[in-house]
C-alpha cells in the first residue's frame, strides 16, 4: 500500500471540516441531519489554527467537539477557522469565539451583527487585539495585545460572586489549572455583571499584580447606538483545553450561549432530542 501523501491528508482536513457549514445552510427541500434539532437556536463558532503547547488553545479541537455538544443539545451549528462574513452571522443567534486575539478581526460584520442584537460568547484570548475598548464595546472587558498580561499555567480559584445567577446555577468555588488575565480595559457605560472572579497568583508574569482579585466571568447588557440591546457572555480561561470537559464549566457554557442568545437559560443544558423510530441514517453503513 502507498504511503498517503501531503495532498491527500489536506483533502481528508478539508472533507472533514467542509460538513459544518451544512448544519445552518441546507439547499431548499434537502434534509436536515436527523439527530439536529429544527427550532434551536443558531450557534456560530469561531475557531482558529491551532497555537501553543499540546493541550493549549486546541481551536480546532473546539470547533469539532463543540460542533457536536452544541448539535447533541439542541443548537444549529455552523462554524469556521476564520472570521464570519455578514452573510455567515445573517442568521446567528450567537457567535462563540476561541480563537487568539481575535481583537484584530473585529469589522463591520462583527460590529453591525452586536447592532442588530446578536450575542457574543468570547472565550479565554478572544478578547485580545490593538484596540481594546472598542471590542471592551461589545463583550465587556478586552485587553491589549503585546502587553505582559498572562498567569501562564497557574491555579485559578473561583469566587462566585452572583451565587444567585441561573448561568452558574450548581457552580462551585473550584479551582482549575488555567490561566488568568488581569490588566484589562472594561467597558463604563453600562458596566459588566461579574460573576466570578479569581485571586491573580504569583507567577513571575504576574509580578507586582499578584493578590489582585479580577473579574474572569461576567456578562454584558449593552445597546450600540442606534441598534437593539445584545447580550455578551465571557470565560476568560480556556488556555487548558481539558477544561472545556470539566462538567461544571461545560454546563456554565451551556446556559451562557443560551443566555446570550435571549433563549430560557437552561434551553440547552435541559434539551431533550426526540426519540428516533429505526436507525440512525447510515447506521452500521460502510
Amino acid at each position: 500500500m502507498k504511503p498517503i501523501s501531503k495532498l491527500s491528508h489536506l483533502l481528508v482536513i478539508a472533507l472533514c471540516f467542509s460538513w459544518l457549514p451544512l448544519f445552518a445552510q441546507q439547499a431548499p427541500g434537502a434534509p436536515k441531519p436527523w439527530n439536529q434539532n429544527p427550532n434551536g437556536m443558531r450557534v456560530y463558532l469561531q475557531a482558529g489554527l491551532k497555537t501553543h503547547q499540546a493541550g493549549q488553545h486546541d481551536y480546532p479541537q473546539f470547533l469539532a467537539d463543540w460542533s457536536k455538544i452544541l448539535t447533541e443539545h439542541g443548537a444549529i451549528v455552523d462554524g469556521s477557522l476564520h472570521a464570519p462574513s455578514a452573510a455567515d452571522l445573517e442568521n446567528t443567534d450567537v457567535l462563540v469565539i476561541y480563537k487568539g486575539d481575535d481583537g484584530y478581526l473585529a469589522d463591520s460584520a462583527l460590529t453591525a451583527f452586536v447592532k442588530r442584537g446578536g450575542g457574543i460568547v468570547s472565550l479565554h484570548d478572544s478578547l485580545c487585539g490593538p484596540d481594546p475598548a472598542a471590542f471592551a464595546a461589545l463583550v465587556g472587558g478586552a485587553k491589549k495585545h503585546g502587553d505582559v498580561n498572562y498567569t501562564l499555567g497557574a491555579d485559578i480559584p473561583y469566587t462566585i460572586v452572583d451565587k444567585t445567577n441561573p448561568i452558574m446555577q450548581g457552580m462551585s468555588d473550584i479551582t482549575i489549572f488555567d490561566e488568568a488575565f488581569y490588566n484589562m480595559t472594561w467597558a463604563k457605560d453600562p458596566p459588566i455583571h461579574v460573576l466570578a472572579t479569581a485571586v491573580i497568583p504569583g507567577t513571575p508574569s504576574a509580578g507586582a499584580h499578584k493578590g489582585e482579585v479580577v473579574p474572569q466571568i461576567w456578562t454584558y447588557e449593552h445597546t450600540l447606538p442606534g441598534g437593539q440591546p445584545a447580550r455578551a457572555f465571557v470565560w476568560m480561561q480556556g488556555h487548558t483545553y481539558a477544561n472545556f470537559a470539566n462538567p461544571q464549566i461545560q454546563t456554565m457554557l451551556l446556559r451562557g450561549i443560551a443566555w446570550a442568545g435571549k433563549r430560557p437559560v437552561d434551553e440547552l443544558v435541559n434539551y431533550k432530542p426526540p426519540v428516533r423510530k429505526g436507525p440512525a441514517p447510515n447506521a452500521g453503513g460502510q
